[in-house]
C-alpha cells in the first residue's frame, strides 16, 4: 500500500484551508468606506495628481491607495516612495534636499506608507517638498475638517477649544466652526487624549509649552514662522529654507498646527490683538486651509506658509 498523499485530496485540503484563512481576515477583508487622496508639491502650492477618493478594505494601506491613484516608484523593498508621477526624491538639489512626505488626517506619519493601515474615512495627503529647514512637520492644517471630523489613528477624539483671553465672539465662532465638522467638543477639564484648539492673542497662547515651540522655528514646531515672545504677535513668515522673508503687522492672524511627540495635535488660532484673532478664525474653512501647512492673514491677504 502506498504511503503517498492523493494529489486530489491534497488539493481539496489546500483549497479548504485558503477559504478558512480568508474567513479569518487574511483575505481582502470587508469594505470600510472611502479615503481621499491629495498629491501636491512645494508645500501644497501645486497639485500633482487630480484629487480623488478610493474605497478601502480591512487589508488596505496608505501605499495601496496611492498606487491606485498615481504612478509611483518605490524603494527599500516597496516600503517607501521614491517618485510619484515621475517626480523623484532629490538629495542633491542646490536649494536643499527634496523628498515625498505624507500626512493622514493632518498628522505626519511615523511609519512607512506600506505599514500604515486604514480604517476608512481618512484624508491622505502626499507632498513633495524641500526639507532643508525642517525634516519633520508633525501636523498641518491642510486636511481640514480632519482631524476634527472623525479623529485620527482609527478612532474618534474629544476636542477642547480653549479660549485664552481673545474676543469672546472669536472663540464662540471658532467653537462653532470646529463643532460643525462633527467634532465632539468637551467642556471643563481637557482630557489627555483631546485635540486642543487654542484661541486668543499670541501673548497668551505662547504661554502654552507646545505652542511656544513656534518661537524656535520650523525645525522644532514644523511651522514656518518666526514668533517672538512678549506683547504682540511678533510674527514673521519664513520661506522653505527657513529664511525670514516677510514681517507681518500688528493686525495679522495665524492658523497653524503642531504636535509634541505622540501627543494629540495642537491647533493655534491667534493674532496680535482682537482683530488678528477674528481674522484667523475666519480661515477655519476648507477654501482657506486645504493643502496648506499653515496660513497667516494680514488685511485681505491670505499668506500660505512657508512664504513663496
Amino acid at each position: 500500500m502506498s504511503t503517498g498523499r492523493n494529489p486530489a485530496v491534497a488539493l481539496a485540503l489546500l483549497l479548504a484551508a485558503l477559504v478558512a484563512a480568508a474567513g479569518c481576515g487574511l483575505g481582502p477583508g470587508d469594505e470600510l468606506g472611502e479615503a481621499s487622496l491629495s498629491v501636491t508639491r512645494d508645500f501644497g502650492s501645486e497639485q500633482i495628481v487630480e484629487p480623488g477618493e478610493d474605497d478601502v478594505a480591512e487589508s488596505d494601506s496608505v501605499m495601496r491607495v496611492l498606487e491606485s491613484g498615481a504612478e509611483i516608484e518605490t524603494r527599500y523593498g516597496g516600503g517607501f516612495v521614491q517618485a510619484i508621477g515621475g517626480l523623484e526624491a532629490d538629495q542633491s538639489a542646490a536649494s536643499g534636499p527634496y523628498d515625498w512626505f505624507f500626512f493622514v488626517d493632518g498628522i505626519e506619519s511615523s511609519v512607512g506608507a506600506a505599514d500604515y493601515p486604514l480604517e476608512g474615512g481618512e484624508a491622505i495627503w502626499w507632498d513633495y517638498r524641500n526639507w532643508k529647514a525642517s525634516m519633520r512637520v508633525p501636523a498641518v492644517v491642510g486636511s481640514w475638517p480632519a482631524p476634527f471630523a472623525q479623529g485620527y489613528g482609527g478612532r474618534p477624539r474629544p476636542v477642547a477649544v480653549e479660549c485664552l483671553g481673545g474676543p469672546e465672539r472669536a472663540c464662540a465662532a471658532a467653537r462653532a466652526r470646529v463643532e460643525a465638522t462633527g467634532a465632539r467638543l468637551v467642556a471643563g477639564a481637557t482630557p489627555r487624549d483631546a485635540i486642543r484648539v487654542l484661541v486668543g492673542p499670541w501673548e497668551r497662547v505662547a504661554a502654552d509649552p507646545v505652542a511656544a515651540n513656534l518661537e524656535d522655528g520650523p525645525e522644532k514646531s514644523g511651522v514656518y514662522v518666526e514668533a517672538a515672545p512678549g506683547p504682540g504677535l511678533g510674527l514673521a513668515g519664513l520661506d522653505e529654507q527657513g529664511r525670514l522673508v516677510r514681517e507681518l503687522g500688528a493686525g495679522a492672524g495665524l492658523v497653524a498646527a503642531t504636535r509634541s511627540l505622540d501627543d494629540p495635535p495642537l491647533w493655534i488660532v491667534t493674532g496680535a490683538g482682537p482683530g488678528g484673532v477674528l481674522a484667523a478664525v475666519e480661515l477655519l474653512a476648507v477654501e482657506h486651509l486645504r493643502d496648506r501647512y499653515a496660513v497667516a492673514v494680514e488685511g485681505d491677504e491670505e499668506i500660505p506658509l512657508p512664504v513663496r
